[in-house]
């Protein structure tokens, strides 16, 4: 595969369809209540940090190689980030497997390792503000979500993985005979994590807590959209107390960095969020190399179920979040909202109204709900989806082109009568854009919503339990969520079926990606008891 192919892959949530040029008919059905586009409000944090962090310390890439990373609102340059290739992830590997063999790390007690844990939280705690605004100005995500749910939830994850840490541990096994067995629950080694642009910090906090609770050294791979928020709180977690070698990370693209991290023979175990694509590479890179184990958290194209007993106006708010939320970048995105006939000519009225309210503006403003696109390449992405939407003959509600003239910003989009063949029904668009179909009944929505190769997520809107509860069932998806959408309480599992990944992150289930089980056997000989 050519190593453009693979660094668009293995950096970004969502695969690239190409750019296209914009066509000329507009589409005059969006007006909105979104905030004026003025310039650019300036955040005031100053970024100190943009090399590689190797061994506790800040250096730049061996190549002395820079990438820029892009204000999504302008298409501006923030900064210049070091960019790692494959000398840097073998220097990174290289201090995690020596702080991992002959550091203090694994042979520290687990309670001094969750102590180091929760000083960090309470200094991501502190540091709330310049944290989110990084966050907010290298992704594009309104500040408010940022620093109001995204660091909070961080920060919750991180305590919670640290109350883990010394309550990790083995069995007692009764054999058939006169033998002592026990199991260990021992940490893998090396862990090569590589988080997405989308939820960058949040992605973090999902790998680095439960890989350091059970005593793994990491190297990460940031995304190279959004490498900031973690170079920073990285540097952070060192000031709390964590040992140089145990958490190394490395910016940069994928036929370098991310290419090297997942096919490393001294990489123990491997850690990937992104596309289907994607995942399918770095899966086959692990198995080239290693056999390395691999958690995979993919794409998904994820129903969005309204019964007939539905309160409209409460499942309309609850779709409309379920897919715009993140500007719609969220791989668990409600993308198929799948409406009963009998309430759907009301549902899609009022899915246009809410569409046409919401607010679109510099992420920076006080009530902005829509920020812009993570970057040009998604812009024109999710254009090109919307276009094939039209000439598919879905019913274009909302939206359906950029909003303003400057930076990624997308009008948020509706589209009715839309078909299970229609592109926008079938891929991961990951963006603004909400496709509204109809059902007879529940044998009809089961066999639709399951005819994916996607299982995420899915949501079902009803006041019926027995529904409830036939559709929790026949979804084959990893989290199913009744009258509520993405709700990512720290001890509740997340992960996908079919293509949408394998394995678990968050919760107890978290904690077995990142442990080995070892059986230990000894004779007993005249045992008191077996």
């Amino acid at each position: 595969m050519a190593a453009r192919r693979i660094s668009s892959l293995l950096s970004s949530s969502a695969t690239s369809l190409g750019r296209f040029s914009s066509w000329g008919r507009r589409i005059n059905s969006f007006s909105t209540a979104a905030a004026a586009i003025d310039e650019p409000i300036h955040p005031s944090i100053q970024v100190d940090h943009t090399q590689l962090l190797i061994n506790g310390q800040f250096i730049d890439a061996a190549s002395g190689r820079t990438f820029p990373t892009v204000d999504p609102r302008t298409g501006d340059v923030i900064a210049r980030v070091a960019e790692g290739d494959l000398e840097d992830v073998n220097r990174a590997v290289a201090a995690a497997r020596k702080a991992f063999d002959e550091g203090p790390w694994p042979k520290m007690t687990a309670y001094e390792r969750s102590r180091i844990m929760l000083r960090f939280a309470d200094l991501l705690e502190k540091h709330t503000e310049e944290v989110a605004k990084l966050e907010t100005w290298d992704n594009g995500k309104p500040y408010e979500q940022a620093a109001k749910i995204e660091i909070p939830m961080v920060v919750r994850m991180f305590r919670y993985y640290a109350g883990w840490a010394d309550k990790i541990h083995g069995f007692t096994v009764p054999a058939d005979g006169q033998h002592h067995v026990q199991t260990l629950h021992e940490p893998y080694g090396v862990c090569g994590l590589i988080i997405p642009w989308n939820f960058p910090l949040l992605l973090y906090s999902w790998k680095v807590g439960p890989a350091l609770a059970c005593g793994n050294t990491v190297v990460l791979k940031t995304a190279e959209q959004t490498p900031l928020s973690a170079i920073y709180v990285s540097k952070l977690f060192h000031e709390a107390g964590l040992p140089p070698g145990v958490l190394n990370v490395v910016s940069g693209f994928g036929p370098t960095a991310g290419a090297a991290l997942s096919s490393h023979m001294n990489v123990n175990k491997l850690s990937f969020t992104g596309s289907t694509a994607t995942g399918k590479i770095v899966l086959a890179l692990a198995a080239k190399s290693n056999l390395k184990p691999v958690t995979l958290e993919l794409g998904g194209k994820s129903p969005f179920i309204v019964c007939k007993d539905a309160d409209v106006d409460k499942a309309v708010e609850l779709a409309h979040s379920a897919l715009f939320f993140n500007q719609g970048q969220c791989c668990c995105a409600g993308s198929r909202t799948l409406v009963h006939e009998s309430v759907y000519d009301e549902f899609v009225e009022k899915a246009k109204a809410r569409a046409l309210k919401r607010v679109v503006g510099d992420p920076f403003k006080t009530g902005i709900e829509q920020g812009p696109q993570i970057d040009n390449e998604q812009f024109k992405k999710i254009l090109k989806y919307i276009r094939s939407g039209i000439e598919s003959g879905a019913t274009l509600e909302s939206g359906g082109e950029q909003f303003g003239s400057k930076g990624y910003y997308i009008q948020p989009t509706v589209f009715s009568n839309v078909q299970d063949d229609m592109l926008i029904a079938k891929d991961e668009i990951f963006g603004p854009v909400q496709s509204i179909s109809k059902f007879k009944d529940l044998e009809e929505v089961v066999q639709r919503a399951n005819a994916s190769s996607y299982g995420l997520a899915a949501g079902v809107f009803t006041q019926n339990i027995e529904t409830a509860n036939t559709l929790t069932r026949a979804l084959r998806v990893g989290t199913v969520w009744i009258n509520c959408y993405d709700i990512f309480d720290a001890a509740v599992p997340f992960g996908g079926f079919k293509m949408s990944g394998q394995g678990r992150e968050k919760g107890i289930y978290g904690l077995s990606s990142y442990l080995q089980v070892k059986a230990v056997v000894t004779p007993l000989k005249n045992p008191a008891w077996l």
